[in-house]
């Protein structure tokens, strides 16, 4: 018993005397060794309710007692605490067969009933977080077993409790989903990667709505996946906005390559019943004295009969009435609705028990309407009805321009105008004020920059003040605060580094140009631009054509319009910025002194005040402004008309007093298979490293010097660092050799330029990167960065300085 692997216990006698082994001893503290040898009420005093019943059991009725997991409250190591054990108690019998007393085998399993108590909490703390958020929560085991959902997945689907778990969840998905998202899902578990898809999922009301699916393993110290967490976002309205717009693009491009107002309206009404999956759309004039509708061709789906031709509408219900009267008809279901009664015979036949019609009214009040219908009930969204009516629009506008050109070029005859040529003074003057315009444009910027740097500040700062304080507290967990200080720092510098390229005089430096991913990449500064009181709102096209033109001026172009815009909006209102290709006739060529070919559209429309038809003329006008003194030069849209002009391009004016006013760019297509250019960080997977190679770091901001010593040092190389010209010369001069001088350029005493000339004396085989958080003339002339200048941008993070020390130790002398 004494030298037993397992704790023992024997309590003899009556009085339960303690006997025990060396492996009890822990167990039970400062207790030993008085305990040993003593009655057990002595030393377990705190217990002995809980134990005597249990020795007093086994001594009575000479039988074994198991305790699985038994708590008991005991005082050792000089503090009370409360503690499980595995007991098992058995008689020991005399010779004569009565109890002597009672031995113990114990095991004490205070860790692990511990553990599967925060377990247990943890659990219902998890519980009870994704049950207080509005989103759906499911969680699965590693093979992808379903056996957790939130409550806010049941509200959402209005499924019963435990009905998706498996891989029963896959049926809530819209047929052409499903197929899809199993792939994705089953991708993900096959790798581990994470997964993400958007689907369309079954409502609680009946109805498919676009959600966005996204789960992440989780892993053990050895790699392997325990759980997989995830959760559902409704999109719903985001994706169908999207799904529209893009149908609406789509559409426009259509309309532009047709002439025929039929062939016009049936590409609308297919765009219509296509996306939202009804039976029947279509366009159709109207006759108010016969309250007939004439159908030139309608778009069906499968096994749903034409309406074509001339249909009588009191056929169909007293809906006429309400058209007339300019309104819009909606109803969900024919036989529940008023109008319809009496008519659900026809209107079965027809496959319209749920339409949607739209007045088309001019002048002379109800010309048209167009037509949604459903073969079966159906409830329209407040989202389709607002699509339906915005397509109805577009499409009378585009039916009636139609219309209007082919009358026009019935009655009139074409007119040719040329326009005179920008005069050499007019020129001069626009190519000296570029700059000076380019430098408005960053004073108009100054309020919306400022408030976005000191939004990264106070991320930077605070995220820094929360690492501090988790560091001086011993806690680990500040991957996020890390984060999120560099990615403020990564903001400020991307903020910077735009303030620094807009202020730059150059002359025009045509490049291939993507135009809509130009204005992607300008977004955040326009927003910032317009401020909080401006929705802006882009509509870009798809397989947009490529155009060469100087960047920098293109888009000081556009910010010049965004700023106008904004200006003319003081109480504010929306900016639409749209792209589309587009084909210039010779008829308006002739009008506009302009090519006739293919060329790009940018379009820039504000809801402010609009311009009169005298103002409109001189708005291109050098010097003409109609903004109080010291709030424009009127050198803005001069500006912009003679970069346009010069690009080869045409620039046009459409506005309206009191609705606001759309300019419009057309740019030339550039032909062939140019490259564009892509300004975008090559993204490498890891961190090159140094290997033998030395280093002197010239650089006369300490701190500066300091962390870039520090992360030269830690990426391998050996690092010499100087704190100025003179001290870096009397490196070289002492006779060592480097492989590599990384300098400053504005520096006291000696700029960078000239301490790598010098460097080059002693050490001709020495290579060179400036680094500086602006040029001056030390490398750059007229607006270039000289031949075979290595230059590194301040600031620069950890990546970018070992990609560019590595780049140039590797490449040619």
């Amino acid at each position: 018993m004494i030298n037993a692997p397992v704790q023992i216990v024997m309590f003899w006698g009556k009085g339960y005397v303690a006997l025990y082994n060396d492996t009890y001893m822990p167990t039970i503290g400062d207790k030993h060794p008085r305990a040993f040898g003593r009655p057990a009420e002595e030393n377990w005093a705190e217990l002995w309710d809980d134990l005597k019943p249990l020795l007093d059991q086994v001594w009575e009725q000479g039988e074994p007692v198991l305790a699985k997991d038994r708590p008991f409250s005991i005082t050792r190591h000089g503090h009370p605490e409360t503690v499980t054990f595995d007991i098992s108690y058995s008689a020991v019998h005399e010779h004569d067969g009565k109890v002597a007393g009672v031995i113990c085998i114990v095991e004490e399993t205070t860790d692990r009933t511990n553990y599967e108590r925060r377990l247990r909490e943890s659990e219902e703390r998890l519980k009870a977080i994704t049950n207080s958020i509005d989103q759906m929560i499911w969680s699965t085991r590693p093979d992808g077993y379903h056996d957790y959902y939130n409550d806010r997945w049941y509200e959402y689907t209005g499924v019963p409790h435990g009905s998706t778990d498996g891989e029963s969840w896959n049926g809530m998905f819209h047929p052409d989903d499903q197929g899809r998202a199993w792939s994705s899902w089953r991708h993900s578990l096959a790798t581990g990667e994470p997964y993400q898809v958007e689907y369309r999922l079954r409502h609680r009301s009946g109805n498919y709505r676009w959600v966005i699916g996204r789960a992440h393993a989780v892993v053990d110290a050895e790699g392997k996946i325990t759980r997989w967490y995830g959760s559902c976002t409704d999109i719903h309205e985001m994706k169908t906005a999207e799904i529209q717009r893009s149908a609406v693009i789509e559409l426009q491009e259509q309309i532009r390559e047709l002439d025929n107002p039929d062939e016009i309206a049936f590409a609308a009404a297919r765009t219509l019943g296509m996306l939202l999956e009804a039976s029947r759309a279509g366009y159709g004039t109207i006759d108010l004295e016969t309250e007939t509708v004439t159908i030139a061709k309608d778009w069906t789906a499968d096994g749903i009969k034409s309406l074509r031709g001339v249909v009588r509408l009191r056929d169909y219900g007293t809906f006429i009435d309400d058209l007339k009267r300019g309104e819009t008809v909606v109803f969900t279901d024919a036989e529940r609705d008023s109008r319809t009664q009496g008519k659900i015979h026809a209107l079965r036949e027809a496959s319209a028990l749920s339409i949607v019609n739209i007045p088309i009214r001019e002048r002379n009040g109800l010309v048209a309407m167009l037509f949604i219908n459903n073969a079966t009930p159906r409830e329209w969204l407040a989202e389709e009805l607002r699509f339906i009516r915005e397509v109805a629009e577009r499409t009378r506008q585009a039916v009636e321009r139609r219309r209007a050109e082919t009358e026009l070029k019935q009655l009139t005859v074409s007119l040719e105008q040329q326009v005179d040529a920008r005069t050499a003074d007019l020129l001069k003057a626009e190519a000296q004020l570029r700059q000076s315009q380019k430098m408005e444009a960053i004073g108009q910027l100054t309020g919306g920059i400022a408030h976005d740097f000191n939004n990264n500040l106070a991320v930077i700062m605070g995220g820094l003040n929360l690492l501090k304080r988790r560091l001086e507290r011993g806690e680990t967990d500040v991957e996020r605060f890390i984060s999120g200080a560099m990615e403020g720092a990564q903001r400020a510098a991307s903020l910077t580094q735009r303030l620094l390229a807009f202020s730059r005089q150059q002359p025009l430096s045509p490049e291939t140009v993507d135009s809509n991913r130009m204005l992607m990449g300008m977004s955040e500064l326009l927003r910032r631009t317009l401020g909080e009181h401006i929705r802006v709102e882009t509509v870009l096209a798809a397989g947009l054509w490529k155009v060469r033109a100087d960047v920098a001026q293109l888009e000081n172009a556009m910010l010049n319009l965004a700023v106008n815009a904004r200006d003319a909006m003081s109480d504010g209102g929306k900016l639409t910025i749209e792209t589309a290709n587009t084909h210039v006739d010779e008829a308006y060529g002739r009008e506009y002194d302009l090519t006739t070919g293919q060329y790009v559209m940018i379009a820039i429309s504000d809801t402010g005040t609009g311009m009169s038809r005298e103002v409109a003329a001189k708005a291109f006008d050098p010097f003409f402004t109609t903004k109080g003194v010291g709030k424009g030069t009127g050198l803005g849209l001069s500006q912009v008309f003679g970069f346009v002009r010069q690009t080869g391009g045409h620039i046009k004016i459409y506005s309206e007093v009191g609705v606001g006013t759309t300019i419009k760019i057309y740019l030339p297509r550039l032909y062939g298979d140019a490259a564009t250019v892509d300004h975008a960080r090559s993204t490498q997977q890891e961190v090159p490293r140094g290997g033998a190679e030395t280093i002197l770091l010239v650089e006369d901001e300490e701190r500066v010097r300091k962390f870039t010593e520090e992360a030269l040092v830690d990426l391998g190389y050996d690092v010499t660092s100087a704190g100025g010209g003179p001290e870096a010369l009397q490196l070289l001069e002492s006779g060592r050799t480097f492989d590599l001088l990384l300098t400053d350029i504005v520096m006291p005493d000696m700029n960078g330029r000239k301490l790598a000339d010098l460097a080059r004396r002693h050490v001709p085989s020495i290579k060179v990167i400036y680094a500086t958080g602006y040029t001056r003339n030390a490398v750059v002339h007229n607006g270039m960065l000289d031949p075979g200048t290595n230059l590194l941008q301040k600031p620069f993070s950890l990546d970018q300085l070992a990609r560019k020390v590595r780049t140039v130790l590797d490449g040619p002398p």
